[in-house]
């Protein structure tokens, strides 16, 4: 009785490729494990834990002084963590530059965004990576790739300007917000770190934003979605961690929380119900 391998293969095959696509959703792309950072005696951030899986959009929340910007600090490789641990796919870290964790993949678009306001959009989307064509002496900028590149990747996340040679300074903040998203996508970042990209925009313009956080998420990319507007960060969160004086008093995924309760821990939740009582009692 001879035995048919052939079954035994496929099932070995299709074994290990289901092995290795649980190995790799395991695998986050950043993981920050009981994060601290001190400035002298100042808490900054205390045992912060956080991460960023690919095609999803991890939500920080908190109000002014929750430890947002030093968290993003960390993540940017602008400031060090003093305990915890940080990893970037699995390998602790500690990035010492936003260079280096700009080559580890993680890009970071700030609210101030460094643009040349006076520049085209062309040049801004290649503003110090500028690629040139030519030998020696004849070296030159490559103009003419870098309008064609700048529109066509613009196009991929949805983003149609009237035209690409309109200095950066005439577009409207959100419009900005999207050109810089499309550069780190183009530029190969899998981490995308947003800090705080609807804060400034009305509601239409800060809808446009939101759409291309989202099609940088479809696009495989992990996103941190920094913000202190729950119904932001609830229109396209995966998952939410809330800050409050740089201590973690909320981490949630989005079937575990509803918009109302978020919102209401935003707000401060049990001490706002305490308020509230506490005024009650007053006006009786």
């Amino acid at each position: 009785m001879t035995h048919d391998t052939t079954h035994d293969t496929t099932r070995d095959a299709t074994r290990d490729a289901t092995k290795g696509a649980a190995a790799e959703e395991r695998t986050a792309l950043v993981e920050l494990e009981d994060v601290s950072k001190y400035y002298g005696n100042v808490r900054a951030l205390e045992g912060v834990s956080l991460e960023v899986r690919p095609g999803k959009i991890t939500c920080v929340l908190g109000d002014n002084g929750a430890g947002k910007s030093t968290l993003i600090k960390i993540i940017a490789g602008l400031h060090q963590h003093d305990a915890g641990t940080f990893r970037i796919e699995g390998e602790e870290c500690r990035p010492a530059s936003p260079r280096e964790a700009l080559d580890r993949g993680i890009a970071t678009v700030y609210q101030d965004l460094a643009v040349v306001p006076l520049m085209p959009v062309w040049r801004n989307f290649f503003l110090g990576s500028e690629p040139r064509k030519g030998v020696g002496p004849f070296k030159r900028m490559d103009v003419d790739f870098m309008r064609r590149t700048t529109r066509t990747e613009l196009l991929r996340l949805g983003i149609d300007l009237r035209d690409v040679d309109q200095p950066i300074g005439t577009l409207s903040g959100g419009e900005r917000q999207c050109v810089a998203i499309a550069r780190a996508v183009y530029f190969g970042a899998k981490v995308l770190v947003l800090d705080e990209p609807t804060a400034a925009l009305g509601v239409k313009q800060s809808g446009i934003v939101l759409k291309y956080v989202a099609a940088a998420r479809d696009a495989g990319l992990g996103v941190v979605f920094i913000t202190h507007n729950p119904h932001h960060a609830y229109l396209v969160g995966d998952r939410f961690t809330l800050l409050k004086r740089g201590t973690m008093v909320g981490r949630h995924t989005r079937e575990e929380i509803s918009l109302d309760e978020l919102t209401r821990q935003m707000a401060g939740g049990d001490e706002l119900d305490d308020l509230r009582e506490e005024l009650d009692n007053r006006a009786s």
